[in-house]
C-alpha cells in the first residue's frame, strides 16, 4: 500500500523570483574514498570507510541507513561542519575537504543550506526573525533580505506566523521556519538531517513534500539523511548506507516514485 501524499497547503512556485537557476556545475555532490574516524578510549571508531557517492543533477535525494551506518558523519562532512581523514569531497564545485576553518563557515552560510532534526530555531525570535539569522550572523543588511524571507515564509504557509515566537508555533511549523531559514540565501545545496525525526507523521508527510518541491521546482540539489523508507520513498534515488560505505543506489522511476514498503524490502537485501 503506497504511502498517502497530504495535499501541500503551501504555494513555493507562484512568483519567478524565488526559482533558482540551474548551478553551472556538471556534478553537485561528490565523494571520493572518503575515510573519518573518531578516537573511542586507546582505540577509534571507524565511521567512514571509503564512501564513493554522486550527485549530477538537481533533485530530492536520500541516504538512508540504520544507526552506526555513518549517513549523519557524512553529511556532516559535506556540510563542512567535520573535516574527512581523507578522501575528496565537492560541493557545487567546491572542494569541501580543502577549506580552512574560515572559509567553510563562509560557505555554510551563503553556498548550502543545512535542516537539522532539532529546529534550532532562537526562542525569542520570531519566525521572520529566525529565518533571516543566516544574514544577521554574516553582518548583511537584513533590509534587502527581509522580503526574501517573508514570500519563503508565507510560500510555506506561514504567511500569518511570522510574528510569532517558536514556543507559539507547532513542531511542523517550527521546522517550516528553519526550511526558510536555510532557503534565505538561495543555496543550491540543501542537507536535511533526519528533519521530521521530531513530527508526527503528518507534519513528518507535510515537510517531505515541501523539500520534493523546492527540490524539483526550484532546481535546488536536496539531500536527505534518514532511516525511515517512508521519507526515502519521496526521493528520485536513494543511497544506501551500512558499515560506512555505501552498499547500493536504489533508483525511482520518477521522483517520488518509491513505495516505502518495496524500498525497506530491497533496503534490508542490500544491507544483508
Amino acid at each position: 500500500m503506497r504511502w498517502m501524499r497530504m495535499p501541500i497547503p503551501c504555494r513555493l512556485l507562484e512568483q519567478s523570483q524565488l526559482v533558482i537557476p540551474n548551478p553551472q556545475y556538471s556534478t553537485m555532490i561528490r565523494c571520493v574514498d572518503v575515510h573519518k574516524s573518531y578516537p573511542a578510549g586507546d582505540s577509534s571508531v571507524r565511521a567512514l570507510r571509503g564512501v564513493n557517492l554522486e550527485i549530477a543533477d538537481p533533485g530530492f535525494y536520500a541516504v538512508m541507513g540504520r544507526s552506526g551506518s555513518g549517513k549523519s558523519t557524512l553529511l556532516h562532512i559535506l556540510a563542512a561542519m567535520d573535516p574527512p581523514d581523507s578522501g575528496e569531497v565537492s560541493v557545487s564545485g567546491e572542494r569541501v575537504d580543502q577549506l580552512t576553518e574560515r572559509q567553510a563557515t563562509r560557505f555554510r552560510r551563503k553556498s548550502i543550506g543545512v535542516i537539522f532534526q532539532a529546529f534550532n530555531l532562537i526562542p525569542t525570535m520570531t519566525a521572520l526573525e529566525n529565518t533571516l539569522l543566516p544574514g544577521l550572523l554574516a553582518g548583511d543588511s537584513t533590509g534587502a533580505l527581509q522580503d526574501r524571507a517573508m514570500e519563503l515564509l508565507d510560500r510555506l504557509g506561514l504567511g500569518d506566523r511570522t510574528t510569532h515566537r517558536p514556543q507559539a508555533l507547532s513542531g511542523g511549523e517550527q521546522q517550516r521556519v528553519a526550511i526558510a531559514r536555510a532557503l534565505l540565501y538561495k543555496p543550491p545545496v540543501v542537507f536535511a538531517d533526519e528533519p521530521t525525526g521530531n513530527l508526527d507523521s503528518a507534519s513528518s508527510s507535510l515537510v517531505w513534500q515541501v523539500l520534493r518541491e523546492i527540490a524539483h521546482e526550484q532546481e535546488v540539489t536536496v539531500l536527505m539523511v534518514t532511516h525511515e523508507p517512508e521519507a526515502a520513498s519521496y526521493c528520485k534515488k536513494v543511497f544506501v548506507m551500512g558499515d560506512g560505505v555505501v552498499k547500493g543506489v536504489i533508483d525511482a522511476p520518477e521522483e517520488g516514485g518509491l513505495d516505502a514498503g518495496t524500498l525497506a524490502t530491497r533496503t534490508q537485501h542490500l544491507l544483508g
